[in-house]
């Protein structure tokens, strides 16, 4: 599966409505795949939202040290095929996280995102926390 940004937000955040579900989910999935971008909006979107950075920064260092995930950092190519499918995707709302994410996805033959975003739906994937 896909590790997205509100995905591991729920893991992260006991009060997230689907911090068990998402718990459930991660520890049923075979594969674990996330990306630079997904650990950058995540640390942003805690911070929005008030969770303190003392938690998150251990969240996100247990992330990186984790030999269950595997963390993708996009170079040059990867975020090239993302905006080209930003580019064909235009007024949808995709961020850049997202298209890299649907690149990515689509490359390993993933299915299911660890994510509340409709967008995985619209791009024909799988979200779990739904």
């Amino acid at each position: 599966m896909l590790l997205d940004t509100s995905g591991l937000l729920a893991l992260l955040d006991a009060r997230e409505p689907m911090h068990q579900k998402a718990r459930d989910e991660y520890k049923r999935a075979a594969t674990r795949l996330t990306h630079g971008y997904v650990l950058a909006e995540l640390v942003a979107v805690a911070n929005a939202r008030g969770v303190p950075p003392g938690p998150v920064l251990r969240f996100l260092m247990s992330l990186v040290a984790n030999p269950d995930i595997e963390t993708i950092y996009p170079d040059q190519p990867l975020t090239g095929q993302a905006i080209a499918l930003l580019m064909a995707r235009q007024g949808r709302g995709y961020s850049l996280c997202d298209a890299t994410s649907f690149v990515l996805m689509r490359a390993r033959k993933l299915h299911d995102a660890l994510s509340m975003d409709q967008h995985f739906d619209d791009e024909g994937f799988r979200r779990l926390l739904v």
